[in-house]
């Protein structure tokens, strides 16, 4: 890693260069973008699709689809060649510095948004599949170590399941307090902090908002949605805009890359599905910022229905949500 100082000037030299890039960007989209939220090219609200979102080349799916060929090459760069979120986790803070350092520079010199998943909370998903976290002593340097190696200005979705799984196993610490903490720092080192809040069949929108509420957020623009559930955009906007209506009107953004059919009741690699709507800003009128890809689709919930352990390449799956898909 860079010394603070050395960081310091390269995010600027790099954000300088890329705010020029994001600004003809983004006047190109309004004079070229203008299309239904459906794609149906009809008149309708100015939005821009997934080249606002960094494309990452390096995914698991990107590789899967480079040793492909045929059929199932073309399915996976279904995959491939959509924007998705860099998962932030493990332990070794250095490790994952050195990860955020090299996926938002990437991004920044793309003119691209990049989206930052930050997972590490103590206590992590209660010993299910994706068990872990950093120990509760250790949160704070492991933010502190993440947030001082971001560039540019990129978009954090913000612990994933955290609020709700609050106080659902011991070992937790203070949650809401390191979920202030990790808010504040992130935005202080210009992310754009949304902190997760789960999904439209978990908590009563009511309860959703205590939760958040719980937090605070003033150093949060809003909260996340749906992120490696199978909801459908429909009822997750719907529940989200009950939650923001809740909280003053704050802003929110959904998970839409496995919710094409919806869900089946089942979250852990649930059969039948497909991806869904690819990544774009959203300027409908709503308080929805934006639907993401944050789930890498393709990437296992866990070793269930015949998966390898979660975040692995699942080829089967992978396939099945591709050809699945409505586009």
């Amino acid at each position: 890693m860079t010394s603070a100082l050395e960081g310091a000037a390269r995010r600027r030299s790099v954000v300088v260069a890329a705010a020029v890039v994001a600004l003809v960007a983004v006047l190109v989209a309004v004079v070229l973008v203008v299309e239904r939220s459906d794609g149906s090219g009809e008149p309708g609200t100015v939005t821009t699709g997934p080249e606002a979102f960094y494309l990452d080349p390096l995914t698991k799916a990107a590789a899967a689809a480079e040793r492909a060929e045929g059929e199932e090459r073309e399915l996976i760069e279904k995959i491939a060649s959509t924007p998705q979120a860099f998962w932030v986790a493990g332990t070794d803070a250095a490790a994952a510095a050195t990860g955020v350092d090299q996926y938002t520079t990437r991004a920044a010199e793309d003119g691209s948004i990049g989206v930052l998943v930050i997972y590490a909370v103590p206590g992590r998903d209660c010993g299910q599949h994706s068990a872990g976290g950093v120990e509760e002593s250790d949160y704070a340097r492991w933010i502190d170590a993440v947030a001082s190696a971001i560039v540019g200005e990129p978009w954090v979705v913000l612990e994933p399941d955290a609020l709700p799984m609050l106080d659902d196993c011991e070992g937790q610490g203070d949650r809401v307090g390191y979920l202030q903490y990790a808010a504040r720092t992130l935005t202080e080192a210009g992310a754009r902090v949304y902190l997760d809040i789960g999904h439209s069949g978990w908590l009563a929108p009511e309860e959703a908002a205590r939760r958040l509420a719980l937090v605070g957020l003033e150093h949060a623009v809003g909260f996340s949605l749906n992120v490696s559930n199978y909801q459908t955009t429909e009822d997750s906007t719907a529940y989200g805009e009950q939650i923001s209506e809740l909280l003053g009107g704050v802003r929110f953004v959904i998970d839409s890359s496995r919710n094409g059919k919806g869900s089946n009741g089942e979250w852990c690699n649930p059969r039948g599905r497909a991806l869904g709507e690819r990544p774009r800003l959203v300027d409908e009128g709503s308080h929805l910022d934006a639907l993401l890809w944050v789930k890498l689709p393709g990437e296992s919930d866990g070793t269930c229905e015949g998966g390898p352990p979660a975040g692995q390449w699942f080829r089967e799956i992978a396939l099945e949500l591709a050809r699945n898909a409505a586009w």
